[in-house]
């Protein structure tokens, strides 16, 4: 079993191995150096951080039909919400995405990487203060591979075989080897809870840094320092308050007159206007996120390939980079994936708006009537000058398309993956596996596209079960062609994270991971004075 000991320049490592023998070791794998959570660099570790003080975040992307469940969890608040209260086994490291110990302290693999031994931290309690053993992690587990469960891990779960403890250790049996499987377990659903949550699913009974103190699903949720914490480096303010703030218009009011300390969902356009604000500061972060619009390969008319063509060449990619994000992204190509994730893709040509293909397989898909588009600002920042843009662009490829505003609240419920048309955003994901295996693969339980291709499994399991890198680029490559070629991702553009700050905040970690410091945003800031 491979120890890790932390060493004094921040590296985790495994015990008596230097950081040149970790990185080839890890490398036969597929797994990158896991570097401590610590070591973030730049400013957020320039300075020794200070505990204490109220954090007010003011969030979009909460409902009414939120759950405390971590298995129904989609949206931004949810997001952080769990990592407030809940841990997971592994984390991964917010620069280079490599897996990271959390409540598994070690872990090794068989030599097909089929079967996987995690050690299990001994030193935890729940907040109830019933200590983790091996078995609430196995409940939680296999919680989120029932089928029944619904589950947004699901998909992710469904090549594990077996989940056993073996010699107090947890022992897992994949279908096929799986290099990334480590990783996989950062997921954010697969939050740790007494029993696995079998009993009471939205009970918000964890182990993580702060305790879950009242909750008003869609309005507010507050939470109070946890004093028994596992941690040193994490939770650093005595208490945290999410208020969501759906509206832009009132989160910049919020921020700028100090009712808050930090917003999310800075749309680009009013970066100029919060930069004249005093004392409020512009975070800016890559990440693997992407803005879309959805179709429903199963449903008329987006059934037919030719109308799904004619609508990605309908689109003007650069104009909503230009327009929509202001230059704070990185243009997408219809297939999820970018240069952040291990192994991408290269060599793919890049879609360009052309009016005269679109209107080329407009006509070939014989269909001619309106295409009803459903957006909302809950879809992503801009979504609905977005959606209008579409609507723009297709016209000159005489393709009509109709913008239909829906209600923000309830957007992620009533319309996301029910509707065959609409707006969408999805964060980023820790490996091109699970990226594909959350939404792509046929029985995925968030298969937003009905993208549902017998010959796309078969090759997203060959590539999770392949261990030499480059015949498993090449996989990745075929299957981002066929999204690419013959699913129902439009994908225009990779968004950067642009969160906006009080000054006196510091410690925001970039990280790759996803938006909002990769959801740890409340637990790793504090302030300064």
């Amino acid at each position: 079993m491979t120890e890790f000991t932390k060493r004094p320049d921040g590296l985790i490592v495994p015990a008596g191995i230097n950081r040149r023998g970790f990185l080839a070791g890890t490398a036969a794998l597929g797994i990158a150096a896991a570097l401590g959570s610590s070591l973030v660099g730049g400013e957020a570790r320039a300075q020794e951080p200070k505990r204490g003080g109220h954090l007010k975040l003011g969030l979009d992307g909460g409902a009414t039909t939120d759950s405390l469940d971590p298995a129904s969890y989609s949206g931004s608040v949810s997001f952080v919400v769990g990592h407030l209260w809940g841990d997971t086994l592994v984390e991964s490291h917010p620069e280079t995405g490599a897996p990271l110990p959390s409540i598994a302290s070690s872990w090794e693999s068989s030599a097909d990487a089929s079967v996987w031994t995690f050690k299990i931290r001994k030193d935890i309690a729940f907040h109830d203060g019933r200590k983790l053993a091996v078995a609430d992690v196995i409940a939680t587990l296999k919680r989120h591979s029932d089928e029944g469960s619904k589950s947004g891990a699901l998909g992710l779960m469904r090549s594990v075989k077996a989940i056993e403890e073996k010699a107090g250790d947890l022992v897992l049996t994949l279908t096929e080897g799986n290099a990334d499987l480590p990783l996989l377990l950062t997921d954010y659903h697969l939050i740790i809870q007494p029993d696995g949550g079998v009993d009471n699913p939205a009970s918000p009974v964890g182990t993580g840094p702060y305790k879950l103190a009242s909750y008003e699903a869609g309005i507010r949720a507050t939470f109070e320092k946890n004093t028994a914490d596992w941690r040193s480096d994490r939770g650093y303010v005595d208490s945290v308050e999410i208020i969501v703030m759906n509206d832009t218009t009132a989160r910049i009011a919020a921020l700028s007159s100090g009712q808050v300390h930090f917003i999310n969902g800075v749309e680009p356009k009013t970066v100029p206007l919060l930069k004249r604000a005093p004392r409020v500061e512009i975070l800016q972060t890559s990440g693997k996120g992407f803005y879309s619009f959805l179709m429903h390969c199963d449903t008329s008319p987006f059934d037919n390939n030719d109308l799904r063509l004619a609508l990605k060449y309908a689109i003007d990619r650069q104009a909503i980079l230009d327009r929509v994000l202001g230059g704070f992204g990185t243009l997408g190509n219809d297939y999820p994936v970018n240069e952040n994730y291990a192994l991408a893709p290269e060599g793919i040509e890049q879609r360009a708006y052309d009016p005269d293909k679109a209107a080329f397989h407009y006509k070939k898909s014989g269909h001619d009537r309106p295409i009803l588009l459903r957006t909302s600002d809950a879809a992503f920042p801009g979504a609905v000058d977005a959606s209008v843009l579409f609507q723009e662009s297709a016209r000159k490829a005489g393709i009509e398309i109709e913008v239909r505003r829906e209600p923000e609240d309830g957007y992620w419920t009533n319309v996301w993956n029910v509707q065959p048309f609409c707006a969408s955003y999805w964060g980023g994901r820790p490996t091109q596996d699970s990226r594909y295996s959350t939404s792509y693969l046929s029985s995925a339980e968030w298969n937003d596209t009905r993208f549902k291709r017998e010959d796309f499994d078969k090759l997203l399991l060959q590539a999770r079960s392949e261990l030499d890198e480059a015949k498993r680029k090449a996989l990745y490559h075929t299957m981002a062609l066929m999204v690419r070629d013959e699913g129902g991702l439009i994908l225009p553009v990779f968004n950067d994270y642009v969160n906006a700050a009080s000054a006196s905040l510091k410690g925001f970690v970039h990280d790759i991971g996803n938006d909002l410091s990769n959801g740890y945003v409340g637990s790793r800031v504090w302030f300064d004075s």
